[in-house]
């Protein structure tokens, strides 16, 4: 059997594997992607993409439910969940086309099937080859001088659960037909709380239950605090330092009957369906790594700061090696490791440089350290926080709940942190990623003019308030 030659066999079509295609590609590179199921992955079919159309539903229908407020007089509102999933396969779709269109354009191989790592053969005397299953059953090996792994993750699972239809990872609940009258979110991070706020705006009634003492257990308390105190106001039931009891969940008849511990206390309550959203797992398993000598701890794959694994012609990019599981972290991820392998000098931004972004109703920003890490770092700091409701535009578009918070080093001046929530701020952080890069201070931040009116205001007071400049409070 011949095998298939290439400069770069990628492992995994997601955003890692396809934006690592591309740039092996724009470098004069032959790139192959082998993919089981289809170009763009849990992003684009499974996560970000589908999540955020069907926010975008709900934030429309909340948002037309005040149009009298603005002098608009509207009928009755009703909700065609049908129609809201419709138009989120339709968004994917598009997407979908447009990702095999840069396939095309850039000239990059893509084999459809079930590809499995290979050790040293006949085809090469380096593990690294890739044996394809395709759906017909034939066998292609496809043999490149460097391999990236790029399978991505899965939602994980809670041990002892039942199987039943009326519990749910993200995964089966894109694919739900009609909205549930309830929901128990077990999971009060970045993907339970998007689907709180969704299914919040949609009209279901959510309890989100959250283990540790506060919801978004990885942001700055002070986000921490607003956004619960936002989702009680819209009448969320929010439960934190609550644990589910795997074994004392029991789906029967119509609702699912579960149990929680808080503080040793145990309380059932009752919902028409669960979901479980409790974090992912990388893909590790069963795609030949056993063949090579690349290392997995704790679940993922051990990379260094290039994404080498400890075989050097092996990278390993995006949610599979551990690494913050975020689209665009995933795609610098591919960015780097190609470069790194063909020669260029690849520019890896750090993990706290990298923005990260919640995109419930009001959305969430951040990038840089907590306040908490910061003080656990032995800094001096200064901290400055702005009110969007201290901000004209804010008014102007009836979204005036959330802030701007930075948080600078009191010695030398540097961002260390800012955090947003309110309107528009998974937009609004890349002036402070940017910031961060640049390694400006908040007073240069502040120099640069924000036009008036603009929610963008808030950065530049927020910055000015580190030092007790803020003009608009």
């Amino acid at each position: 059997m011949e095998a298939i030659q290439c400069d770069v066999v990628i492992l995994g079509g997601g955003i890692a594997g396809y934006t690592a295609a591309i740039r092996a590609s724009q470098l004069g590179k032959k790139a192959l992607v082998v993919e089981s199921r289809k170009l763009g992955g849990t992003c684009l079919h499974r996560g970000c993409i589908p999540s955020k159309a069907l926010l975008k539903s709900a934030e429309l229908f909340s948002q037309m439910k005040r149009s009298s407020e603005f002098g608009i007089q509207t009928g009755e509102l009703t909700v065609d969940f049908g129609r809201i999933q419709a138009r989120k396969n339709e968004v994917v779709n598009q997407l979908y086309e447009g990702v095999q269109l840069l396939m095309r354009k850039n000239k990059i191989d893509v084999i459809q099937g079930k590809g499995r790592l290979m050790g040293p053969s006949i085809f090469s005397p380096n593990s690294g080859a890739v044996a394809v299953e395709m759906e017909d059953g034939e066998m292609v090996t496809v043999v490149g001088k460097s391999t990236i792994i790029a399978t991505g993750s899965r939602p994980r699972t809670l041990t002892g659960l039942p199987q039943d239809e009326k519990i749910m990872t993200s995964d089966e609940a894109f694919q739900m037909e009609q909205l549930p009258d309830s929901i128990a979110i077990i999971g009060g991070g970045v993907i339970g709380v998007e689907w709180a706020s969704m299914l919040n705006d949609l009209g279901v009634k959510v309890t989100l239950i959250e283990a540790s003492d506060r919801l978004l257990p990885m942001e700055d308390e002070a986000v921490s605090r607003e956004i619960r105190r936002i989702f009680e106001g819209r009448g969320i039931q929010v439960r934190t330092g609550a644990s589910i009891i795997p074994e004392r969940v029991e789906p029967g008849g119509n609702l699912v009957q579960y149990t929680i511990d808080v503080s040793g206390q145990e309380e059932t309550l009752e919902a028409e369906r669960m979901l479980v959203s409790v974090g992912r797992a990388a893909n590790v398993e069963e795609i030949g790594l056993e063949n090579t000598d690349v290392q997995v701890a704790g679940g993922v794959i051990r990379v260094n700061s290039h994404y080498q694994t400890n075989e050097n012609h092996i990278y390993a990019v995006g949610d599979v090696n551990g690494g913050l599981q975020l689209a665009h972290a995933a795609a610098h991820e591919a960015i780097c490791a190609v470069e790194h392998l063909t020669g260029q000098a690849a520019y890896h931004t750090p993990a706290h440089r990298i923005p990260k972004c919640i995109y419930s109703r009001p959305e969430i920003g951040s990038v840089g350290m907590t306040e908490s890490e910061a003080k656990s770092s032995g800094r001096r700091l200064k901290t400055g926080m702005f009110p969007f409701k201290a901000l004209g535009k804010a008014w102007v578009m009836g979204e005036t709940e959330g802030f701007v918070k930075v948080i600078a080093d009191a010695d030398n001046d540097d961002v260390l942190g800012v955090h947003i929530v309110g309107a528009h701020a998974t937009d609004l952080i890349s002036e402070a990623s940017l910031a961060q890069l640049l390694e400006a201070t908040p007073w240069e931040v502040s120099l640069a003019i924000h036009p008036h009116p603009t929610l963008s205001e808030a950065i530049s007071e927020a910055m000015l308030a580190v030092d007790g400049k803020a003009i608009g409070i």
